[in-house]
């Protein structure tokens, strides 16, 4: 098990660097010019190259490059262009509720899409199939924006339910997470129903009825736990990218997280927020792939087997 954590740690700084110059050649090749922005339309041309020297905008894309690299692996994101501050501390000061908004939003989708699966599978064609799917396929349809502004406007300002803004209680936890988990649970149900069909098919499932087993422990003594692989594979994925969809949920919400930092650096064309706010959300995400690949052991006997 070690050598594998090892490995994977070891094949995961391939991946972050080449993360790092996409994101850095992206923000290179982009229209705009950040000096400008942060001086101003009056500014003087003479003011306007001081500013580009002291930045180092000036030097040749693979000088800054190269410099970029080496601050990174200080974890020097470098300043932010707008507001003058370490990138890494703004970052990090709002990251915790990009990623307590993220789990809780996995949460709601694996309570939704993993009962609903289950439900549709051992009642295939059945009434309850027809309807989770319905659900299903109107949860992956509904666009998370338009959600959101439906939610806010139901329970927000009709009912007065849930606040419609901010992140500090969890009454303002609801909202968000519901509008980016829906999404996700969809993904997750279709993914359960799929995978349960394949196993309660099985010979092993057929002679646990014949000796005869209760249905429920059938369901999730036998056939649950041999399903779970592929679930657990789209959870950690569906968890990877909600650290990104959270972007729009952030801003419909006014959350303090991440992703709304990062619209606002988009904005202002603050190269150093985009880049390394990025790079932390490759990160995670790597790190997420090689935390659901060591989950398949405690899973899956066979698996474990393999580590030892």
């Amino acid at each position: 098990m070690h050598k594998f954590i090892f490995k994977r740690l070891g094949m995961m700084v391939p991946v972050l660097l080449g993360v790092m110059f996409i994101i850095f050649t992206l923000t290179y090749i982009t229209d705009g010019d950040p000096v400008r922005i942060i001086l101003g339309e009056q500014a003087t041309e003479e003011d306007m190259i001081a500013l580009r020297e002291q930045l180092g905008l000036d030097q040749p894309f693979l000088v800054q490059f190269g410099r970029y690299v080496g601050n990174t692996l200080q974890l020097d994101f470098g300043m932010s262009f707008a507001s003058r501050r370490p990138v890494f501390t703004e970052i990090i000061a709002r990251f915790p509720n990009t990623m307590q908004l993220a789990f809780m939003s996995v949460l709601v989708a694996v309570c939704l899409g993993i009962p609903l699966g289950i439900i549709s599978a051992t009642k295939q064609y059945s009434i309850f199939d027809n309807v989770a799917t319905i659900i299903g396929l109107l949860g992956f349809s509904i666009p998370n924006f338009w959600l959101g502004l439906m939610l806010i406007l139901t329970f927000s300002v009709q009912l007065g339910w849930f606040p419609s803004s901010g992140f500090d209680t969890p009454l303002h936890w609801i909202l968000p997470s519901f509008t980016i988990g829906v999404s996700s649970a969809a993904i997750i149900m279709r993914m359960t129903r799929s995978s349960m069909l394949e196993v309660i098919r099985q010979d092993y499932i057929r002679t646990a009825r014949a000796k005869g087993q209760k249905m429920s422990k059938i369901i999730f003594n036998h056939a649950l736990k041999n399903a779970l692989i592929p679930v657990i594979t789209v959870v950690g994925l569906q968890f990877g990218a909600l650290l990104g969809g959270a972007i729009l949920t952030e801003t419909i919400y006014s959350i303090p997280g991440l992703g709304r930092f990062m619209v606002e650096a988009i904005r202002m064309r603050d190269y150093p927020v985009i880049q390394g706010g990025v790079l932390l959300i490759a990160i995670t995400f790597s790190i997420i792939n090689l935390l659901v690949d060591i989950l398949y052991a405690f899973v899956d006997p066979r698996i474990r087997s393999q580590y030892k």
